[in-house]
């Protein structure tokens, strides 16, 4: 097992270079002249080079890119050309919120997208099965910026059961720990601000998570259809076993091998697409960040937040594959 997690953390050395290429290479596929498009048209002359010299554009590119590279590996992500201070320092500010939200999202997609999709496998062609696959279709369907809308138009506007934005509420202060709510409010010990914290993450967390949960009850239901065909099954079937235990048993965990994959998939994508959810919400973390410094023209801030994504998307794949090899010991480094 550690020499094939140690061929896999070797495998990723070419996956992130190529991704700090692809990172490095954004500032320079804006057309025209870097400096001139973050300043704008009616930039000066001086402030033109200053920029220049500043974000190192002068030079040739392959010493950019080294330059850029040995930064990286020090954990310097450059400035934010609009509040002058270091992108690694404010992406490490707003990473934990991003996390918090895609943890809820997805606990949010597994817990009720694989009990929708084992339910429909058992229940194959019934009232349920029909309902919950017609729901997963429109779940898959739904844009995310309309479904947080009408989120907030109906829970918090008319309901007013849910606060539409923010991660806390301005009345509630807590020590500021790990920038993880729920881990420092239950660090303080204070449960009003730890339910204060988790009533504000159940919209965003919703939205954020219909489509994976779409997704992962479609394929669960699809996998577990193909794995209760199977001749072990019907053996487990015919030996007497209670049908509890041939499906959660037997039929689930080997079901659940292309789900996890899905799984991993969605985590890192939910990763990438919170800008919206997090901007609707107003929700400090890094997918806002990304939008405020994408509207600014803030480019190292916009380099630094992709590069991080793309780093936590090849780490969750990894921790995905390992997780495969202790589900099925098949599973072999080849």
């Amino acid at each position: 097992m550690l020499t094939y997690i140690a061929k896999r953390l070797l495998m990723l050395i070419p996956v992130l270079v190529g991704v700090s290429i692809i990172a490095f290479l954004l500032i320079h596929l804006i057309p025209g002249d870097p400096a001139q498009v973050i300043l704008g048209e009616r930039a000066t002359p001086e402030a033109l080079e200053k920029l220049r010299e500043e974000l190192g554009l002068n030079d040739p590119l392959y010493i950019q890119y080294f330059r850029f590279a040995r930064n990286v590996l020090r954990g310097d992500l450059g400035r934010s050309v609009i509040s002058h201070e270091p992108v690694a320092a404010e992406l490490a500010e707003r990473f934990p919120a991003t996390i918090e939200l895609t943890i809820a999202a997805m606990l949010i997609a597994i817990v009720i997208g694989v009990a929708a999709g084992v339910i429909s496998a058992v229940k194959q062609y019934s009232w349920f099965d029909n309902l919950s696959m017609t729901g997963a279709l429109v779940g898959v369907s739904m844009p995310i910026f309309w479904l947080a809308l009408m989120l907030i138009w109906i829970f918090s506007n008319l309901l007013g059961w849910f606060p539409p934005s923010a991660r806390l509420s301005h009345t509630v202060d807590i020590p500021v720990v790990t920038n993880f709510v729920v881990i420092d409010s239950l660090l303080a010990g204070d449960m009003q601000a730890l339910k204060d914290g988790l009533w504000h993450l159940v919209l965003p967390a919703i939205a954020l998570g219909t489509i994976p949960m779409a997704i992962i009850a479609r394929m669960t239901r699809s996998s577990m259809l193909e794995v209760m065909r199977q001749d072990y099954i019907r053996t487990a079937r015919a030996k007497g076993l209670k049908e509890n235990l041939v499906i959660f048993k037997h039929a689930l965990k080997n079901a659940l091998l292309p789900v996890i994959t899905v799984m991993g998939l969605q985590f890192g994508i939910l990763l990438g697409g919170a800008v919206m959810t997090e901007t609707i919400f107003s929700w400090p973390g890094v997918g806002r960040y990304m939008y405020n410094a994408i509207m600014a023209r803030d480019f190292p801030a916009v380099q630094g937040g992709i590069l991080v994504i793309a780093v936590v998307f090849v780490l969750v794949n990894l921790a995905t594959d390992i997780l495969y090899t202790f589900l099925d010991p098949r599973i072999k480094f080849d």
